[in-house]
């Protein structure tokens, strides 16, 4: 008898162990579905907790990539993080349908295979698992579940960089602030329910982001505009913009969030100001605790725009920043000139630096404190390099000293950094008209 036989039938049985059905998973059966991930693709997937929620939960994180158990230098950080309010459970299931698909397809797929050898893909798919357990009855509208064990909204609860926020930090929100300290994201998606489209930073805004004019717009608002089109247009239901027939419409399935509605403490703000991280709100269902048998086809519609987004981290321009020896510069503001950020985004510990940018011709700043700017002109192609977003390394003329500058402390402290800019006056404060706007629409996102 053939002594092989045996290994014969477990090779084949291997992919089988990680087959994910479409039903909603609970806490106990989505963490059997990672584990198992885990450890029969323990070459591409890292399955680690960020932290625990009120009721001892973990928070469950599983990297996939090359090198999924830690950064190296060139590959940029990705991550989705789904179920934040925990009575919006579709995006929970795809992203461990994503994570099924990602996994399988290594080796098979050479798009699958290029994206799994240039990014590390951290997935996270519940923030809020004490919600999504506390549903005993789902609605399409609200469940009892929406906020974590002790009632606090989670996409209210980070700080803000518009107002204060002066509410009591929760477990899972310190986690994920911890977590963004920890890693060098670049780009980032949370996914919602209760609506179809795209939604882009800011979610708050003053005077001075445009909020006048019931908008709020980042510096780098062409990339955004760029990357919610890339979502939604590859949805076929969400860039029709009117698909849930009680909501609001939405031209091509996007929106600018403050222009949807005015939001204090969201996440996707948080990322955006002291994370470095571009991140939007994608919301992919009208009901927002939809019937198991509904899951296949949100599956079917988000695929491609999941897997198309994920490559958009390698928009722009990468690369590191050197001293006259030779030696990686960390925590060196580099920016775009005319699109700086009121907080700047700064090298990490290794020295490199990660801009997301549109096809153009670009001068990037460069500053150490006590020295004059170094100026470095960059032309980002029309067409994207091969998973890869253009490398231009800095060399400075000088040796650093950089020492007295901690890594690990945030460049700009967790206050409303915009109360001060110049056009800030009361008169940003959101209309009646946006308040009401507000106030029915406040379990949406």
């Amino acid at each position: 008898m053939n002594m092989n036989f045996p290994y014969f039938w477990l090779e084949l049985l291997l992919p089988l162990v990680a087959a994910l059905d479409f039903n909603y998973h609970h806490q106990e059966g989505m963490e059997a579905f990672l584990k198992t991930v885990a450890q029969n693709y323990s070459s591409i997937t890292h399955l680690h907790s960020i932290g625990k929620s009120v009721k001892g939960r973990n928070l469950w994180v599983l990297v996939v990539g090359r090198f999924p158990k830690e950064h190296r230098i060139g590959i940029p950080e990705f991550k989705y993080v789904a179920n934040m309010h925990g009575d919006e459970t579709v995006g929970r299931e795809l992203l461990l349908h994503l994570i099924d698909y990602l996994v399988t397809n290594d080796g098979k797929d050479p798009e699958i295979t290029n994206l799994i050898n240039s990014t590390r893909i951290h997935i996270m798919p519940s923030m809020n698992p004490d919600g999504f357990e506390a549903v005993k009855k789902p609605d399409c509208y609200y469940s009892i579940g929406r906020e974590n064990y002790n009632r606090y909204d989670l996409n209210r609860n980070f700080p803000d960089a518009f107002e204060y926020n002066n509410v009591s930090r929760q477990p899972e929100t310190l986690a994920v602030m911890k977590w963004l300290k920890t890693e060098t994201f670049v780009l980032s998606a949370n996914l919602h329910g209760g609506a179809l489209v795209a939604s882009y930073p800011f979610d708050n805004g003053v005077q001075a982001t445009g909020a006048l004019s019931s908008r709020s717009l980042t510096p780098d608002d062409d990339v955004f505009q760029y990357l919610a089109h890339t979502y939604a247009s590859r949805n076929p239901n969400m860039k029709k913009g009117d698909e849930c027939k009680n909501k609001m419409n939405f031209p091509n399935g996007v929106t600018n969030g403050y222009s949807w509605y005015p939001l204090q403490g969201g996440m996707q703000d948080y990322n955006y100001i002291w994370a470095q991280c571009f991140e939007i709100t994608l919301e992919l269902s009208c009901c927002k605790y939809p019937r198991e048998e509904k899951l296949p086809s949100f599956w079917n519609n988000n695929k491609a725009s999941l897997i198309e987004y994920i490559k958009q981290v390698h928009l722009g321009v990468k690369g590191q920043v050197f001293d006259q020896n030779g030696n990686p510069l960390p925590n060196v503001i580099v920016e775009v000139q005319d699109r700086k950020h009121i907080c700047p985004y700064r090298t990490n510990k290794y020295g490199e630096y990660y801009l997301l940018l549109l096809p153009g011709s670009y001068i990037i700043n460069v500053t150490v404190p006590g020295r004059d700017p170094h100026l470095t002109k960059v032309i980002i192609p029309e067409k994207s390099q091969n998973f890869s977003a253009l490398k231009k390394d800095i060399l400075l003329p000088f040796q650093g000293q950089l020492d007295s500058i901690p890594v690990s402390n945030p460049s700009c402290p967790m206050i409303p950094l915009y109360i001060n800019s110049p056009s800030h006056s009361p008169a940003t404060k959101p209309s009646l008209f946006l308040f009401l706007v507000t106030l029915l629409h406040i379990f949406f996102k």
